[in-house]
């Protein structure tokens, strides 16, 4: 019997890690952890890393993909200063997993993943040129062409949250660092007070919609890509402000690229984890 062929991907945040076993089109196995609180030691979180990616291991696996939140050098598979794993400034991390699993490796930051996602699995399809753009804790986009990652030096290619904004940057105003600076509250919290009618809160989403416009009328002006895909936690809120979101663009000075632009929401549950596998398809040029 022929053994098909899957993909570990891994998404890392800041507190938890996600790890799924995947095939061009569905996920097969999960497996979910927390980062110790004390992961002073950069090899402790390597580790639970290779625990999490063996307990999903059998033998139709090939490759494995990571989504990481920093900057990633992806050619050489080492991520630098990983927001809240103080101890990793410069991780060899792909060398450290091949070692260990006698397999390729592939990593990049994890908006850019979350994009790759997309246009392997969700909003994105279809299209040869889009921008995957993460609402949530903050503010990151993906740049695909032709279902490919943007070519670029440092991964850092979409970091429009660092941009200068108002008195902050746009990533303080399009995330939700936005709610806790007005509200002192998560957009999760803000967003059930809205829906229970609370004024404040209502219009703190108003407010939301009519900046996130701004930075997608930024996306629109440097990049005039054929679509943008918005996903996220925050994005699962769109009724609360999609629509001021939308009218923020009736100012944008070209109409034709303002009719011409889709601007749709991700459909896809875990798509984090899912563009992490996705890395295997682009590197190892397999057409899901």
């Amino acid at each position: 019997m022929k053994i098909g062929k899957t993909y570990i991907g891994l998404d890392l945040g800041g507190t938890k890690l996600f790890a799924a076993r995947v095939d061009k089109s569905e996920i097969l196995a999960t497996d979910h952890r927390y980062l110790p609180v004390d992961n002073g030691d950069e090899n402790v979180v390597i580790q639970l890393i290779i625990d999490s990616i063996s307990s999903l291991m059998d033998e139709t696996v090939s490759a494995i993909g990571i989504g990481l939140p920093s900057t990633v050098d992806s050619q050489r598979g080492i991520v630098y200063d990983v927001q809240n794993i103080p101890s990793w400034k410069e991780v060899h991390l792909a060398d450290r997993l091949r070692e260990y699993f006698h397999m390729p490796v592939y990593m990049n930051n994890d908006a850019n993943c979350y994009a790759l996602g997309e246009a392997y699995y969700g909003q994105g399809q279809g299209s040869d040129f889009f921008v995957g753009m993460t609402l949530g804790t903050g503010l990151g986009a993906g740049i695909v062409y032709k279902n490919q990652l943007l070519e670029d030096a440092n991964g850092g290619s979409g970091e429009f949250g660092i941009l200068p904004y108002l008195d902050a940057t746009l990533e303080d105003y399009c995330s939700g660092g936005f709610f806790k600076r007005k509200l002192a509250a998560d957009g999760k919290t803000v967003a059930q007070k809205a829906e229970q009618g609370d004024k404040e809160a209502i219009e703190a989403y108003q407010e939301y919609g009519r900046h996130l416009g701004v930075a997608l009328k930024i996306v629109m002006s440097t990049l005039d890509p054929k679509r943008i895909v918005l996903g996220g936690s925050i994005a699962q809120s769109r009724a609360l402000f999609e629509k001021y979101m939308r009218e923020s663009l009736n100012d944008f000075p070209f109409q034709k690229a303002k009719e011409n632009i889709e601007i749709s929401f991700s459909n896809t549950n875990n798509m984090a984890v899912l563009g992490a596998a996705s890395l295997c398809f682009q590197y190892e040029k397999i057409e899901a």
